[in-house]
């Protein structure tokens, strides 16, 4: 057995880890058309021809060149493309996430599973059914985790808010900021007002499937639970322990591990499409660049609404982007 085999093995018999396969194909059947209804949208309404490209290659104003120029000679342009500090935070999630939704997807439907759980009066019974509950609670610790790495991500967050600029014939927003504080001025908004306001409402004239997958999906109220660790397990419930009367964003009490289940297979098919949507429109341009000597023009738009273009390369042995050297 190799090293990675033994590891997967362990985990699998520590952990009872699944995502089941036949849960995220139902969900994924549904959404993937919808998911391509909105990069249709986007294609049509983009206000400049590479808009969608920049929500690939990750355009973002960079303010410490702004302070670089006030000692150098040579001024370089603050809007810049590339991961920054948050396309290295998503690989190093990505890595986790992706070895998760691969290696410990599983066949076996999920009625099937909950036959293995149910009551049983026979004591050899009530001991497997009870290895089985302890399984299942260390694997939703995992998968919460996973939840949190996928909705706090910022540039998962980022690229889903600029598409939906794009399927409403809105600019690139160059300067996209998310709040880090109550003190943040400048910023687009906190994550679940980017998330809910920004992204799932704007998206639901275009798709409402989408808008309730979105819906369904994030729930603000079991992100802060699951951050804060203010949740229980009892039977095969989540208790929330951050309820708040007089709150309609902090209305749950409990939720079942079916109901988590539906949320967390959600999650992933969402993430799923993001993935896809980010491969797609990477393949899509570098098409296009091949056919036009691997150059294209993007578009800035700055705070004034000054607008210019910009020259920028397509590498194709390593398919990604870089602002061309004007010579």
């Amino acid at each position: 057995m190799t090293d990675n085999n033994f590891i997967r093995n362990t985990v699998r018999n520590l952990f009872h880890i699944m995502i089941f396969k036949d849960k995220l194909e139902k969900i994924k059947n549904e959404i993937n058309p919808e998911f391509q209804k909105l990069i249709n949208y986007a294609w049509l309404n983009q206000t400049y021809y590479t808009d969608l490209l920049l929500v690939y290659v990750n355009g973002f104003f960079e303010q410490n060149i702004l302070n670089w120029n006030k000692t150098n000679k040579n001024k370089l342009n603050p809007h810049v493309i590339g991961p920054g500090v948050e396309g290295h935070s998503e690989d190093t999630h990505y890595a986790f996430i992706n070895k998760y939704r691969h290696e410990f997807l599983t066949s076996v439907p999920y009625q099937e599973y909950l036959k293995k759980i149910e009551w049983s009066n026979k004591k050899e019974d009530q001991i497997r059914i009870q290895n089985l509950a302890d399984f299942e609670e260390s694997t939703i610790h995992l998968e919460m985790l996973i939840y949190l790495k996928i909705w706090e991500a910022d540039l998962v967050i980022k690229k889903f808010y600029e598409l939906s600029r794009m399927i409403n014939g809105e600019n690139y927003d160059w300067y996209f900021k998310i709040s880090n504080s109550n003190r943040d001025s400048n910023s687009t908004g906190t994550r679940q007002e980017i998330i809910r306001n920004k992204i799932r409402d704007k998206l639901k004239p275009y798709s409402e499937k989408i808008f309730q997958l979105l819906k369904n999906s994030y729930c603000p109220q079991l992100r802060n639970s699951i951050a804060h660790s203010k949740f229980s397990f009892q039977g095969r419930n989540i208790h929330l322990n951050n309820f708040i009367e007089g709150d309609p964003r902090s209305q749950l009490k409990t939720m079942t591990f079916d109901k988590w289940v539906e949320i967390f297979h959600s999650t992933i098919v969402i993430y799923n499409s993001y993935i896809k949507i980010n491969n797609a429109i990477n393949d899509f341009y570098g098409k296009i660049a091949m056919e036009n000597d691997n150059v294209l023009l993007i578009r800035i738009t700055e705070k004034n609404n000054k607008q210019y273009v910009l020259p920028v390369e397509y590498r194709t042995k390593w398919k990604d982007w870089n602002y061309k050297q004007i010579k």
